[in-house]
């Protein structure tokens, strides 16, 4: 089913209580960011922008370069404000970072000196959770995460897909409900790339915290989401919803990307994608707009 919407740090880690229902809830109302350029002018990054994610809903927002996705990341976790509209989590209007929010961003956000139980093991002990304990939860999140034995190492002795099992183990430690999760998987190899969407999956699956997972890859989009949002090009606004009615659990990614539903949604969403990838690239290729 398409609902189209005409008009349209660092790991961050909070208090967190496991919160479901009401205080995971995710809502942009007219939402409009504008950014003072270098040479003084004003750039608007996103226009009036309407965007919810229900409570336990994992949603995909898929878009050109440069159409804000990354802002309104930033928006929703409180390290930056709109410049018109509001943004609520879980009722209440955003104005510092929400509890019960973790962010898990483009680059390996982990502390290079630290070993890899010290990294995921920073979110217990920043709210108050004794060394011990703290460290028997993160050397269990790393046990689930495929990395038991890898906890004296340092991130510059793992590949990339393990440092992103590090950051994606930091982030779930702290039973978050609601997890940003900005082009996560971006950098990695088509291999590593669908085995991590498989083991996000499953751990999602054990909490159902509310995602908002940034990405450029439409196929990575359906096959983990439960509703994907096409942004235009910039300034980005909403152009189109779709629920994605693929069921639950999924299974590997790598085989539900060729079931016959899965390539109609994939057609689908791409003739509305497809339009704005042109109009961003024509701008930045010097052509018309």
């Amino acid at each position: 089913m398409q609902t189209v919407v005409p008009r349209e740090l660092h790991q961050v880690i909070s208090p967190v209580a496991h919160a479901r229902s009401h205080e995971a809830r995710i809502e942009l109302d007219g939402v409009t960011k504008r950014f003072l350029t270098p040479s003084g002018d004003v750039f608007t990054a996103l226009e009036d922008v309407n965007l919810v994610a229900e409570p336990g809903q994992f949603c995909a927002v898929v878009g050109p370069t440069g159409c804000g996705k990354s802002t309104t990341l930033t928006l929703v976790s409180g390290l930056d404000r709109p410049s018109a509209g509001t943004v609520c989590v879980g009722g209440a209007l955003v104005e510092e970072i929400p509890s019960g929010i973790s962010f898990v961003f483009q680059t390996d956000a982990l502390m290079p000196w630290k070993s890899v139980l010290a990294n995921v093991a920073l979110g217990p002990t920043f709210r108050g959770v004794r060394k011990k304990q703290a460290q028997a939860e993160a050397r269990e999140w790393l046990r689930r995460v495929g990395l038991s034995g890898f906890e004296d190492r340092h991130p510059h002795q793992l590949s990339g897909g393990m440092r992103k099992r590090v950051a994606l183990a930091a982030a779930l430690i702290n039973a978050p409900s609601i997890l940003l999760m900005d082009e996560p998987f971006g950098a990695l190899d088509v291999q590593t790339k669908a085995i991590m969407s498989n083991e996000l999956l499953g751990l999602w699956e054990q909490t159902k915290p509310t995602v908002l997972f940034i990405t450029h890859d439409l196929e990575e989009a359906i096959a983990l989401a439960d509703r994907v949002v096409v942004m235009t090009a910039g300034p980005g606004t909403i152009k189109a919803v779709y629920d994605i009615d693929l069921p639950r659990p999924r299974g590997a990614v790598q085989e539900i990307r060729f079931e016959p539903r899965f390539l109609e949604l994939y057609q689908q969403i791409w003739e509305s994608l497809r339009d704005e990838v042109e109009r961003a690239y024509a701008r930045t290729a010097g052509g018309p707009r």
